[in-house]
């Protein structure tokens, strides 16, 4: 095996390349390289100074989060980084690519950094349910200060080189070659003799700190909702202000290892893990070639239009906005435009990034402008017939090479792409709204859709800033078909004695951003009403269905847009507030379908909601509509507000246990009809003693 740190003296100073592919991960094998090499050039009396270094495309990507959960092999990244901070000579991080997580923890601990232009360095451990256990709470706000230092701490984002050299991260960003200017750089600091300056011996000003730590927690209270992690970062970094170092690190070990214990951080491991799985399809080979997507082009300039138009501006892809009529495409183009100005407003983008974004976003009313485009996406009202006179339209319009994309939230991808003559190149595209913020995207295999459409739209996901995930052809694909079972029940509830606000406040304690009815105003009723209209031609007549949405919808009551749907809504405010007019429909409703209301659980309302769904997801996984449980968990956390700390929806049934879902589901379907029948898939599960992830 190669050695994966490796040591080479350039003059008088010793330089340790971390040689570790892809990421410089710092495994086992990696830290005690380092403590050789560091040690070597130490007891080298010809070495005057160290640099550090990573081989291939970063410094270090951090710990090799595979090995939490694993017999820990000597040294701890603490004791690294302990080796470099007490060298007797000047160690020098040289950071090109990113220095994250303990690579950068290990930067910390070296006496000065110096980056190149491509240098991108952060914390992302919070991403993980953890917080960073390697110093990186203390010597960061010492370093950098306190309130800056949150900032990092709490988003897990990376910073930019020009920002960390601005706060003082970085001492010196070099020009051409790294490793030579970060040598050059340590051979200035023995000539002009500067002192070893170790960052835990800096010292932070509290009355320079008073006050920040109770205004965070205030910031981040509703989206640290039930966290554990981000409120134990926050105490570290006081911790850094209040109490000695050594002290302030062994509270931060303890809170380390009090959140990698924790279910929270396990289900965020599993997110994470399983959203770089969703990018391996078993069937479509890893080499298959990947059309070049150059240019764009969207039809419909609606709310979702130009969302998905927005995405690729942002990426720096031309795109084409095409609407029937010009009235129509002004109105898209305007609301595109507001929607700039206010990322701008907002400090999110610059006003150059907008006027550079708006310019790469062309309006049209005439097919013959889309001809030239490489992927052309369809969001036009949700309407089969529509759909399948769009694409004959396209097929004869578009150039061969062109993959036609479709929107559709339902509709058969396979019945659309049969209006072409080039099925190989028709797949879906299930953007969420709003399609400029949400994440996912639900990419939708037909029968004939070529590898090659497939790898394209996959790779093209990322491009554009997504979190792309392949499913299978079946009504609402996984995400709303899944989402069917969970609402449909959350209705029966309301008719057997609950309310909207009662379901809602389960839901949203549970961990979503909000409950089902105050999403469904959210959301628009209008859509689902348009959508049920469509399914009652083909639903079973005597299939249990709630009547409820569709009474509120004719009464012109859409939801936020009309400011009444479930809930009531103030003129310019979010926030529902429940309607006696609702409650009152909701109890005639239970009366003329024969039900003597009753009082309802919590815990029922969490039963019937999340079990129905995660039993749906059985049976798409049965019939591989789904590749793997995980990526079912992806569509979740990242389309429908899954709380990532549960890990998504299968993940989280494998936490509760099949065999209790299963119980519970057996005496649903006892109690409630067919509609609630375990899926074999569940009942394999509870009697085998498996889980989802054995799958």
């Amino acid at each position: 095996m190669a050695e994966l740190v490796d040591y080479e003296k350039r003059g008088t100073v010793g330089v340790v390349f971390l040689d570790n592919p892809p990421v410089n991960a710092m495994g086992a094998a990696v830290r005690q390289g380092v403590v050789k090499c560091l040690t070597q050039a130490c007891d080298d009396p010809d070495i005057q100074a160290v640099v550090l270094v990573g081989r291939g495309r970063c410094f270090s990507g951090g710990a090799d989060i595979r090995e939490f959960g694993k017999p820990f092999e000597s040294p701890h990244l603490r004791e690294v980084i302990d080796t470099a901070e007490n060298s007797p000579k000047p160690v020098v991080a040289a950071i090109h690519g990113t220095a994250v997580g303990g690579g950068l923890e290990l930067a910390l601990g070296c006496h000065y950094r110096v980056g190149d232009k491509s240098a991108r360095l952060g914390l992302p451990e919070i991403k993980l349910g953890l917080l960073p256990g390697a110093g990186g709470t203390q010597r960061l706000p010492r370093l950098i200060g306190v309130e800056p230092a949150l900032g990092i701490v709490l988003s897990g984002e990376y910073m930019p080189a020009d920002k960390a050299l601005a706060l003082g991260l970085l001492d010196e960003v070099a020009e051409g070659g790294l490793a030579e200017g970060a040598v050059t750089f340590a051979e200035r600091l023995v000539s002009e003799g500067r002192p070893l300056r170790k960052t835990r011996e800096l010292t932070i000003d509290p009355e320079g700190a008073a006050g920040i730590f109770e205004k965070t927690r205030k910031s981040i209270a509703r989206k640290a909702r039930g966290l554990i992690a981000p409120y134990r970062c926050i105490e570290s970094v006081e911790n850094a202000v209040a109490l000695p170092y050594d002290e302030g690190m062994a509270k931060e070990r303890e809170y380390f290892l009090e959140c990698l214990e924790s279910e929270q951080s396990k289900g965020q491991r599993h997110a994470f893990f399983a959203e770089r799985q969703a990018t391996k399809i078993p069937d479509v080979p890893a080499d298959t070639p990947v059309q070049p997507i150059e240019t764009a082009a969207v039809l419909g300039c609606g709310t979702m239009g130009g969302g998905i138009a927005m995405n690729f501006a942002n990426a720096g892809i031309p795109v084409t906005v095409l609407e029937a009529e010009a009235e129509a495409l002004d109105k898209g183009l305007a609301i595109i435009a507001k929607n700039y100005t206010g990322s701008v407003s907002r400090g999110r983008i610059t006003q150059e990034q907008m006027d550079r974004r708006l310019a790469l976003i062309t309006g049209t009313t005439d097919y013959a402008d889309i001809a030239e485009a490489d992927i052309v996406i369809e969001a036009v009202f949700e309407d089969m017939d529509l759909k399948k006179r769009v694409y004959a339209t396209l097929d004869e319009t578009c150039k061969p090479a062109a993959i036609l994309a479709t929107n559709t939230s339902t509709l058969d991808v396979d019945e659309i792409a049969a209006a072409t003559k080039r099925p190989g190149k028709v797949i879906g595209t299930h953007f969420f709204s709003p399609a400029n913020v949400m994440k996912l995207m639900e990419n939708v295999r037909g029968a004939k859709t070529s590898d090659e459409t497939i790898a394209t739209v996959m790779k093209l996901s990322k491009t554009i800033g997504k979190v792309g995930v392949l499913v299978g052809v079946c009504d609402g694909f996984v995400g709303n078909r899944m989402l069917y079972a969970y609402t449909r029940q959350a209705a029966f509830l309301l008719e057997e004695g609950a309310l909207p606000h009662q379901v809602d406040k389960v839901i949203y304690d549970f961990g979503f951003p909000m409950g089902p009815f105050a999403m469904g105003d959210l959301a628009g009723l209008d859509v689902g009403w348009r959508i049920r209209q469509r399914r009652a031609k083909t639903r079973p007549k005597d299939e249990r269905y709630s009547p409820i949405a569709d009474r509120i919808c004719e009464r012109g009551r859409f939801g936020q847009k009309t400011n009444a749907g479930w809930y009531r809504y103030e003129e310019g405010s979010r926030t529902p507030q429940p309607d006696p007019e609702i409650e009152e429909l909701i109890v005639q409703v239970s009366g003329e379908l024969g039900f003597e209301r009753r009082e309802i659980s919590e815990q029922e309302i969490l039963e019937r909601c999340m079990y129905p769904l995660i039993n749906e997801g059985a049976k798409i996984l049965e019939e591989g509509i789904a590749i793997r449980a995980s990526d079912v968990d992806v569509v979740w956390i990242y389309g429908y507000g899954f709380p990532v700390h549960r890990g998504g929806p299968m993940f989280y049934a494998d936490r509760v246990g099949a065999k209790a879902i299963h119980e519970t589901m057996s005496r649903l379907h006892d109690q409630h009809g067919e509609m609630l029948r375990p899926a074999p898939l569940l009942a394999d599960l509870a009697k085998s003693g498996k889980g989802f992830g054995d799958l």
